[in-house]
């Protein structure tokens, strides 16, 4: 059994929510029921008054969690090989492979990261989801951190929900794009497609910065910078701006192939199997030293092939 104690402050975009949904949007690593026990424990308040499940928060209401963890649920550990950038007592930074999912769930009981990390580090198996405070798609790549001990874990979760991590990706999207410039809307369900995302009124702010890094006759190299981490954020909102990402699956609209492509480049597009998308560095402060720490992964082999087709045929 372990503490843990968390302070969050409401934000403007769950305002008026019940206190329980609001914390399952803000720690998504924990679920909504085994919040909804820590509350009627009383282990959590409000500006340090009692509350209820349905007790509707605020923007700038801080919530005070100070609970205990148990019965965390368990998984097996399985040999996959980890490509670690660094480690330490605290935390563990990975260069995440395509095709790795983050978490066991439904079709996907193993062969995860958290599988991987198990095997890793057996004590993680005492930290909610191993560790992961954030997760990246099954086909991105990049920089992904991992807390090691609960209160690295405490600490992280806090840096999270106040942006002070910063998350930079590369990508390679659709379509000439003249400048860099800033996407502010909300992401939430798509109404009738249930598997993905989509930008809706009723869903919850997210905000998007990117610039041009190179500029082709039909495809744009992109640097994104994170300011929120919403599912799927960076390949919905470059889908909503009509420059969906290369390869991408879901959100591309079959928009991958531009007109006037030359035949041997839509070839090589066509054949990009995934989205063109990298978790290029994460900035954080260390949970014990304080010091402020940034990581980068070197773009994988396949987005660099990428990148030298579009040079060869620009």
């Amino acid at each position: 059994m372990s503490k843990l104690q968390l302070q969050l402050i409401i934000p403007d975009e769950l305002s008026g929510k019940r206190l329980d949904k609001a914390l399952s949007y803000l720690i998504p690593e924990y679920s909504r029921s085994r919040i909804q026990t820590w509350i009627k424990s009383g282990d959590v308040n409000i500006n340090e008054s009692t509350c209820s499940q349905r007790s509707e928060v605020h923007v700038g209401d801080i919530i005070m969690i100070n609970t205990c963890i148990n019965n965390i649920e368990k998984h097996q550990a399985e040999a996959i090989y980890l490509d670690i950038l660094h480690e330490d007592e605290a935390l563990i930074i990975i260069n995440k492979p395509t095709g790795l999912i983050i978490h066991p769930g439904a079709g996907n009981p193993n062969h995860t990261l958290v599988n991987a990390l198990l095997n890793f580090d057996e004590n993680l198996d005492a930290i909610p989801r191993a560790g992961i405070i954030h997760r990246l798609d099954k086909e991105t790549t990049g920089v992904l951190v991992v807390a090691r001990t609960l209160e690295s874990h405490t600490n992280l979760v806090n840096q999270l929900q106040k942006r002070d991590i910063k998350r930079e990706y590369q990508s390679i999207v659709c379509g000439q794009l003249t400048s860099g410039g800033s996407i502010e809307n909300k992401i939430g369900r798509h109404p009738k497609q249930r598997t993905k995302m989509a930008v809706i009124n009723n869903g919850k702010t997210a905000t998007t910065h990117y610039r041009v890094i190179k500029r082709y006759q039909h495809y744009t190299h992109l640097h994104v910078q994170l300011e929120t981490g919403r599912t799927h954020q960076i390949r919905v909102h470059m889908s909503h701006m009509k420059h969906p990402i290369v390869g991408d699956p879901v959100y591309g609209n079959n928009k991958s192939i531009q007109k006037g492509v030359d035949y041997s480049l839509r070839e090589f597009i066509l054949n990009f199997n995934r989205q063109a998308l990298h978790a290029s560095s994460l900035e954080l402060t260390h949970p014990i030293s304080k010091e402020k720490m940034k990581f980068v992964a070197k773009l994988p082999d396949d987005i660099l092939v990428l990148i030298g087709a579009l040079d060869d045929y620009d």
